[in-house]
């Protein structure tokens, strides 16, 4: 391998950071658009968030761990490992989705109603801001299990790391997604 092969980037690591780059544009948007309509000040309701949104916290940052722990595993040729590790992180994203979905319910009965008839511009962009990263979530979700599936396959071996980095930044960038607008939430919402 040249060196030039070397210092190109992997078409999927490039197509990744695209998509990225253009998911913190959007939340970028949303958090500032948020902003704006909090500062008019006409039926805005303030509220905390729900207490669950803290587990739902150390939930993702623990999926975190496992899957650096699971691309570790897969480049120490340790299948047994990798397995249980990615199947571990879908199972700790789907948590994740689960433990933000009880808090909406939790703000539901605390009267914020995120959607509909009655809802307040506060509860509406909380629901779509964090049900559009659950979504992200629940597609890295699906990845992983896409993952576990082909490991499983003993048809077909493939060693190259490629598709766990690749899963990896994304899962470790969506997490961060999350602990930005957790933040965010907290601060700009009281």
């Amino acid at each position: 391998m040249s060196n030039e092969q070397r210092k190109r980037i992997h078409p999927y690591k490039f197509s990744l950071w695209v998509g990225m780059a253009s998911i913190l544009m959007m939340f970028a948007g949303f958090t500032s658009a948020y902003i704006v309509k909090r500062s008019d000040g006409n039926n805005w309701l303030e509220f905390s968030l729900p207490p669950v949104f803290w587990y739902s916290t150390v939930v993702i940052l623990l999926s975190s761990l496992t899957i650096y722990l699971a691309g570790k595993a897969f480049k120490d040729r340790n299948m047994a490992r990798y397995k249980g590790l990615i199947t571990l992180t879908a199972f700790l994203g789907v948590l994740f989705a689960v433990l933000q979905w009880s808090g909406f319910e939790y703000l539901q009965r605390h009267g914020v109603k995120l959607i509909g008839t009655n809802s307040n511009p506060a509860g509406s962009f909380l629901g779509v801001i964090t049900g559009v990263h659950i979504l992200h979530v629940l597609g890295g979700v699906v990845v992983l299990i896409v993952m576990f599936v082909r490991a499983y396959n003993s048809r077909q071996k493939n060693y190259s790391s490629v598709p766990i980095e690749v899963a990896s930044t994304y899962w470790h960038f969506v997490d961060a997604i999350w602990i930005y607008l957790f933040v965010f939430f907290n601060i700009v919402s009281h």
